[in-house]
């Protein structure tokens, strides 16, 4: 059953909120392509191997968190962005991007997926006074050492974290998906024994050594895939459509 994509289109934005949402790149549709949609492939990062991976699965549309266009970027149409815009529009593919709107989403939203991965119950925002700060802060069925929750970590996603012990048990989490280290400060302001991020900065580590936390730094991608798959299942339970994530493996 095909869908018009502009249908698909409105129904995303609807339901993520995008308008609402100040971001460093556009939200939505951002390469149109064929106006009608039966195949949805989606990926972390619209990567020229997740595009050549969809062109062999025949997509329709693409769906990404990391998409294109990002403030500050050299806008010409040259190198790499060339090639990546070439293969779109030569296979008549959309793609369809979704940053920020991904990261806060109550329901498909990475932070809230990863949780659930990882058996966390969330308890509310990581910073309630500044809905910028797009983490979450929640609990554990049960205290842990962190030595043992960054070995559920691993074999939930997949990739071994970056562990600082600090905290000998944890109770309290605080995380937030990909980029998310710049937030450890409103974690350590929260209480938690833990913070989880995707990536790690110099001064993170000694934030949680001198603060008496733990933090495991998990991989931007790999905090990352949970979102796109969720959105694309929605759509694809939405409009009765195919969809196939594709997981392109990143290191960092």
């Amino acid at each position: 059953m095909a869908v018009a994509l502009s249908t698909l289109v409105e129904e995303a934005n609807r339901y993520l909120g995008s308008s609402r949402i100040q971001d460093y790149c556009p939200n939505g549709l951002q390469v149109e392509g064929r106006p009608q949609v039966m195949r949805i492939i989606s990926g972390v990062t619209a990567s020229q191997a997740l595009l050549d991976a969809a062109v062999d699965a025949q997509a329709d549309l693409i769906l990404v968190h990391h998409g294109y266009f990002w403030k500050g970027e050299n806008p010409c149409v040259v190198g790499m962005k060339q090639r990546r815009l070439k293969t779109l529009l030569k296979h008549d593919i959309s793609l369809l991007a979704y940053h920020l709107p991904l990261d806060v989403h109550p329901d498909v939203g990475n932070n809230v997926q990863l949780a659930r991965q990882l058996d966390i119950t969330v308890e509310g925002p990581l910073d309630p006074d500044n809905a910028r700060v797009v983490g979450l802060v929640g609990s554990l069925n049960e205290p842990m050492m962190p030595r043992d929750f960054a070995r559920r970590v691993q074999e939930a996603l997949g990739r071994e974290p970056l562990l600082i012990e600090g905290a000998d048990m944890i109770r309290r989490v605080g995380w937030c998906t990909g980029g998310g280290q710049g937030y450890i400060d409103q974690a350590i302001a929260a209480g938690v024994d833990l913070f989880i991020s995707g990536e790690a900065s110099e001064q993170t580590v000694h934030s949680a050594r001198e603060n008496g936390i733990s933090f495991i730094a998990a991989g931007h991608h790999a905090t990352e895939r949970y979102g796109v798959q969720a959105l694309g299942d929605y759509l694809a339970r939405r409009f009765a459509l195919e969809h196939l994530f594709i997981d392109c493996p990143n290191p960092v």
